[in-house]
């Protein structure tokens, strides 16, 4: 193991980003306004593009006046609903490892500029790698629990995981100014966060996971502490033993035969069973996982 050097910043830092994303979203929302205020214009009666008086024109109008009401009514997605029915056991706490890189530990990736993205393949800023294995898409819904199970929308998650090899990136040899498969992502209206990453491998002693931490907000996610929830994804037996058979992941064979899911120092203690992904895909194709986060 190499040893545990700070990672330099990178650019301005996660401020610098946040500035950024704002303005751009501050952008968004008044180019939406406008198309939204066009599109008003052209389905009104008497509007620019209308003929007064035309009974066609009007019923024409009318018509798709009544439909973008209809579309533009939001409902919630299958997943959402399901998540606040079942909502209810808060997950559990769980250890944040030897390797999170939030600076509690060594090197802090939350204060780079970068370390905002859904893609968490490659490196950013200084570094150059990206890591390679069959592709993976984790969301997670984040519920509040304390308050009827809503969404948890504005809140940031940082996620992290290892490798196909094992090895985590800012501490293991060779990769401390390496920083893929590390990321943060802000909850959109529905709670949710999406990451695009690759199915990590397993190593001794541990089931194959995916770590995570629940901020209240971007603004605070920006060093460990202030936290909601520290917590981990359990993937799948299914899912890993189909990955595992794929070139790249032979270690992870032999290091799932010595671990089960009740013998993991994590998820040993319920089996997982709060923190087991929902899994869909093939190593073919990849690999979709889904987890209910209740905070």
């Amino acid at each position: 193991m190499s040893n545990h050097l700070p990672h330099p910043n990178h650019d301005r830092g996660l401020e610098f980003d946040l500035s950024t994303m704002i303005s751009r979203r501050s952008l968004g929302m008044f180019l939406g306004a406008g198309g939204a205020a066009a599109a008003l214009a052209a389905c009104t009666p008497g509007g620019s593009g209308t003929t007064a008086g035309t009974s066609t024109s009007a019923a024409t109008a009318s018509a798709t006046a009544s439909a973008a009401s209809t579309t533009a009514t939001p409902t919630a997605s299958p997943t959402l609903t399901r998540a606040i029915a079942e909502c209810g056991m808060e997950i559990p706490q769980e250890t944040a490892g030897p390797y999170p890189g939030d600076g509690s530990n060594g090197p802090n990736v939350l204060a780079a500029s970068g370390v905002v993205r859904q893609d968490i393949t490659s490196s950013f800023g200084t570094g150059s790698a990206s890591a390679a294995g069959v592709p993976l898409t984790f969301t997670l819904t984040l519920l509040d629990n304390a308050n009827g199970c809503v969404p948890l929308a504005g809140a940031a998650v940082y996620a992290w995981h290892c490798d196909r090899d094992g090895r985590y990136s800012m501490y293991d040899s060779g990769l401390a100014n390496e920083n893929y498969l590390r990321g943060v992502q802000e909850a959109d209206a529905s709670g949710q966060v999406t990451f695009t990453s690759i199915f990590p491998g397993a190593y001794p002693g541990r089931w194959p996971h995916i770590h995570f931490e629940v901020f209240e907000s971007m603004s605070n996610a920006t060093a460990a502490g202030q936290v909601l929830a520290v917590s981990q994804i359990a993937l799948t037996k299914a899912a890993c033993d189909d990955v595992y058979a794929t070139p790249g992941y032979e270690d992870s064979i032999a290091n799932m035969k010595r671990t089960t899911l009740q013998s993991d120092n994590v998820f040993g203690d319920d089996g997982g069973i709060y923190q087991l992904a929902t899994m869909t895909g093939s190593a073919s194709a990849g690999y979709t996982a889904g987890l209910n986060v209740t905070t």
